[in-house]
Order: structure tokens, then sequence, then C-alpha cells
């Protein structure tokens, strides 16, 4: 018998991920529609979702929204993905709204998935919050995602990429108009008598073109940012410099949005605001997104570490050229894990050149690839292994007692891997202090 909203929630990874939003739409009929009570941005796209979303939230918090935030995957704890200004959703409202959820799909017979439930979830808690806006992130897609019975009117696309071609078809087109496609068929679109806004980023001259026939065929319009010089961010890397570029754009048009609706429709505490471009370019200097080119500093400045989610090959290549900006000519201490059904090989291959000593390692999660496994790659590129065993602080520490140069720590290969690290670190470092006061959970990225 379910006795609390974990228990449900886990219950629900049997159901995988299932593209449709019946389910998510006879849920929210049910609960009252909260995700019809705050404005909302959808940001959709292969890569670059998660940070774009950050920098968006900041920047329309600093300018006096309350802003919910939702993201996923998590790296520790589940209240990550659900925020409000920054703040997590606590232990006790994140179990009462998911066991609400449970009796509604019990009333209606909906058995909804793992996804879908937190989805709901977080409309809810934004409802009871009374939120000004909502900057949610797809979880794969965008049509047929459960976020997106939101129904924004402003979207934001960071780029495209071969991903999920199972479900979200073979080609960039095809993947381009499924991830679009958040913004709702184009009958009901036209129907509005008000088109959806695209804001586009990391795009090729063709993919662009196809975007703005797409967007013109639903009375829609599409705006493509430049990429700014003038943002300095903690984040390293040119690819989080144009995400938060696409950030300060999408600010912008939603500010400048309310003010030309009409006074009836103006229902974010009747904030007139004005766009701000200095208090952006200045939220953005201090708003490090966890884990993805993090730099954790000690107390007099040094970087003891670099934390980084790469996972794919096209994640790597951006976290060579980070490296080869920042750290040219550099080799580091490596330690890194991956998961079985990653292209390990070519990851190797892709960072050998920017790596002096290999430290391998898997956390307990069952997809983790074995470290003879590693080895055994490692060794067909002619590369030697520095260490290996199971993560935990001891095998850290471990590492650390290695470097005799003091040099950073590279940290790499997995989400799984940097949501290990920041767990046995977060007590350590300013930077992590986010997820202070959290216990892991479920670390299944559904």
């Amino acid at each position: 018998m379910i006795k609390n909203g974990l228990e449900y929630l886990n219950s629900r990874l049997i159901f995988g991920m299932m593209p449709g939003l019946a389910s998510t739409r006879k849920l929210c009929e049910v609960l009252g529609n909260p995700q019809k009570k705050f404005k909302k941005i959808h940001v959709v796209g292969t890569n670059g979702k998660g940070s774009t979303s950050y920098y968006l939230s900041g920047i329309l918090q600093a300018h006096g929204f309350k802003t919910g935030l939702y993201t996923s995957p998590h790296l520790v704890n589940l209240r990550e993905r659900i925020r409000v200004d920054d703040l997590p959703i606590s232990d006790e409202t994140l179990d009462r709204l998911i066991m609400r959820v449970k009796t509604a799909a019990e009333e209606t017979g909906v058995e909804p998935t793992f996804f879908e439930v937190l989805t709901i979830v977080a409309f809810l808690y934004y409802a009871e919050q009374n939120i000004d806006v909502a900057v949610l992130e797809a979880g794969m897609g965008g049509r047929l995602d459960s976020t997106a019975v939101a129904d924004g009117e402003l979207i934001v696309l960071t780029s495209i990429g071969l991903e999920h071609t199972e479900v979200l078809g073979n080609t960039e087109s095809a993947i381009l108009k499924e991830k679009m496609g958040v913004a709702g068929s184009a009958q009901n679109i036209l129907s509005n008598g008000r088109g959806k806004t695209f804001v586009l980023g990391g795009l090729n001259a063709a993919l662009i073109a196809e975007a703005k026939i797409y967007a013109a065929s639903r009375g829609s319009s599409c705006v493509v940012p430049e990429i700014r010089k003038d943002i300095v961010l903690p984040n390293l890397g040119q690819h989080y410099i144009e995400n938060a570029s696409l950030s300060m754009k999408a600010a912008e048009l939603f500010i400048q949005g309310l003010r030309d609706l009409p006074p009836t429709e103006v229902d974010v505490n009747n904030k007139f605001v004005c766009y701000d471009e200095a208090l952006a370019l200045k939220t953005l200097s201090t708003r490090s997104w966890a884990g993805r080119m993090q730099k954790l500093m000690d107390c007099s400045g040094k970087t003891q570490f670099i934390l980084d989610g790469a996972h794919n090959s096209h994640a790597v290549l951006r976290l060579v050229e980070t490296l080869d900006k920042y750290y040219p000519g550099q080799k580091f201490h490596c330690v890194f894990g991956a998961l079985r059904d990653k292209d390990v090989r070519e990851m190797l291959r892709l960072m050998a050149p920017h790596v002096s000593h290999w430290h391998i390692t898997r956390t307990p999660y069952p997809r983790f690839r074995e470290l003879s496994d590693l080895q055994e790659e490692l060794e067909k590129l002619g590369l030697c292994v520095a260490s290996a065993g199971e993560f935990s602080r001891d095998y850290l520490n471990d590492v650390c007692a290695s470097v005799v140069d003091g040099s950073p720590i590279l940290i790499t290969g997995s989400l799984y891997m940097i949501g290990a690290t920041v767990q046995v670190l977060k007590d350590d470092f300013d930077g992590l202090r986010f997820f202070r006061g959290m216990d892991p959970t479920t670390n299944e990225h559904r």
C-alpha cells in the first residue's frame, strides 16, 4: 500500500516516458486547471534548456516578478525541479501535492507517468504560491511533452540536434517541428487571435528559415537574438553565453509584452516594470547553473574542482572547447564515470588531450559502466588508468591527495556522476549551498 508521495511517484517509473497530453489535461481539469493561474514561458531544445531557464528565471525575479522555475533532471533531490524565487519546494508540500495528484488519478482512472505527476505538482504549487510567471523547461520534445498543457505565449528554443529520434523524428527538421509544437496546434493558436513568439538560438540558417515558416503558418513570429559580448557568467563556456543571451531577450520580450496588454489582461499584480538591461547583466554575473562547467572555489578563491555534466560526445566537444579557451595547454586529473548507453570511447578520445591522469569510478546506480569496461576503453586508446574505485568521499580524497601541483580536478562523464559529487561536497563549497539540507532521492531522470 502506498504510504507517501515519493512511494507513489516511484511507482510511476514503470510507465517510462509516454509522450502525449491526454493524461495531463484530464488531471489538470479535475484539479481546477492550476496552469491557467499564472503566466508561462516555455523553454525547449536539445541542449541548453536548463541553463537558459535558470538564467531567465533569475532575470525575471530581479525585475520583481515572483517566478517559478521547473527543470529536469535533478542532481540530488526532486525538490530541485520545482522552485519559486530560487527556493525549492518543501518536502512536506511536495508530498502533499503528489498525494493530491494520486487521488485525482485514482478518481479518473488515469495512470500518469513520473514526469507527468511532477509537472502537475509544479502547476499546483505555482498556483498556490500565486506566482507571476513560471519558466517551464520541457522534458522531451515539445508538442507531446506534458508541459505543453500550460500553453505559454513565449517559447524559447535553445538548440536542435538528433535526440530521441524514435519519438521526435530522425531529421533535425522533424525535431524542430516537434519542439516548436509546444505552442499547440495551428487551429488553436489562430482561433485565439494572438500568435506566439519564438525566441530562437543555436540554429543554422536553414533551420531558422524553417522555423519562421512554421511560426508564420500559425500566426506567430520568431526573434533571433544576437549573441552578446558583454555577458559575464560564473559558468565557463561560450555555449552558456549563448544561452544567457537568449534569456535576456526572452525576459525583455516578456516584460514588453505585459506593457502592451490591455490593463484588463495584466494579471501579474499590475507590474508595469521596464526591462533593465544593466540589471539583467548584473544578475547573470552571479548566477551559476550547478554542475555545468562550474568552478568550486575554496575560501581563498582558488579553484579546487571543475564540475561538468557532459554525458555525450556533443557535450564533451563543448567541454573541450571551453578548456581550450580558459585553460590552454593545461592537463587535468579527471574523475570520470559514465552510463553504459553512452559512446564512452568517443568521449574519452575527445578529452584525452586535456587529461594527465584518469581516475575512473562509478556510483551505485545500476546503469553505470563497470570499472573494467572503462579501463578497457582507455587501454584501447593507449591511455593509462591512474586509479579506479567506487565513488565516495574517501575515493575523492585519495584523488585530491595525488594531485601534487594544486591544479583543479575535473569531474565529468554523467549528470549522475555530478549529482553524487554535489552530495559529498555540498557542505564544503559555497557554490553548492543550494543543496544543503537535501537528502538524495530517486535519481531516475525521467
